[in-house]
């Protein structure tokens, strides 16, 4: 787990380089949104999409200076989604990653056009020559991470989410709903590097499957740390789904049976992985971290 660690220490501060470079304050009016950009996207999180396209990315050679585009665009749309997430209109939370929401920082019409700016940003910077020299794929990145963002993807899982509070939902459309939600932007990003390499469909689908995966993995632990984890470790309000009667893994399986169930998902992730032998091992660990993680 410390070479873990240290990867992913590594890869988040090459990302927040790029971010900052990527997001250069300008000296007009509009400079508000840009601070509320960078803001609520650089120093925090844990990196976890932008590292996953970054070892995807080595399993092919892709030059760094690619991947590195590719994951700071794909955590650009996951930054949004956060203060979009947050807003009043959705979650109504005010804190995220251990300080003040976006909204409450700023104000609302800033969150959400701070949002607008990171997502559309995210998509010009996979289409700029310097992610891949081949627009054939550049065009395949913003088709595919357009999928998994938009209503077919996260956009709407959300939807779904909001609406699983006031309407019950079984385990089959939670799993939709967190396979979208959740799911399908790691998907991509375990993907993106075997279409930054070009790689066969094979492979792709592969690591497709790992990333499907490992989101149901990720989502059950934090359904887990709702329940179980304190607001310090993990950076933002804990017990609302509880408090709202929404259904969850947990609150249908039960503690237990939803660790079990993470845990198993992991060890399928990691399966899909048989193909790369230990130039994955880094993606393996990642399969475990998800699962054990605190925060």
């Amino acid at each position: 787990m410390s070479d873990l660690a240290g990867a992913m220490t590594d890869a988040a501060a090459a990302v927040d380089k790029q971010i900052d470079r990527l997001l250069q304050m300008p000296d007009g009016p509009e400079r508000r949104v840009y601070e509320a950009m960078r803001y609520s996207s650089l120093g925090t999180g844990k990196r976890l999409r932008p590292f996953l396209v970054m070892q995807s990315s080595r399993l092919f050679a892709v030059a760094e200076s690619c991947a590195l585009r590719a994951a700071t665009a794909v955590e650009m749309v996951h930054c949004y989604s956060l203060i979009h997430d947050d807003l009043p209109a959705m979650d109504d939370s005010d804190l995220r990653r251990g300080q003040p929401s976006c909204h409450v920082k700023f104000d609302e019409a800033t969150a959400i056009l701070a949002g607008d700016g990171l997502l559309t940003r995210a998509f010009g910077v996979l289409a700029a020559e310097h992610t891949h020299s081949d627009p054939a794929v550049r065009s395949e990145l913003v088709q595919a991470l357009a999928e998994a963002a938009g209503p077919r993807g996260m956009v709407g899982g959300q939807m779904i989410d909001l609406i699983a509070e006031t309407t019950p939902l079984d385990i089959g459309a939670i799993t939709r709903l967190q396979r979208m939600k959740t799911g399908d932007i790691l998907a991509f990003s375990a993907q993106a590097g075997a279409i930054l390499g070009k790689a066969p469909a094979p492979l792709r689908d592969a690591l497709r499957g790992y990333g499907h995966d490992l989101g149901l993995a990720f989502q059950i632990a934090d359904d887990l740390l709702d329940v179980e984890g304190t607001e310090a470790e993990v950076g933002k309000s804990v017990g609302r789904d509880v408090a709202a009667g929404k259904a969850t893994f947990v609150s249908i399986l039960g503690v237990e049976r939803a660790r079990s169930q993470a845990r198993l998902l992991a060890d399928q992730a990691i399966a899909h992985l048989v193909h790369f032998d230990g130039k994955a091992d880094l993606l393996r660990a990642v399969a475990r971290f998800v699962v054990e993680r605190r925060s």
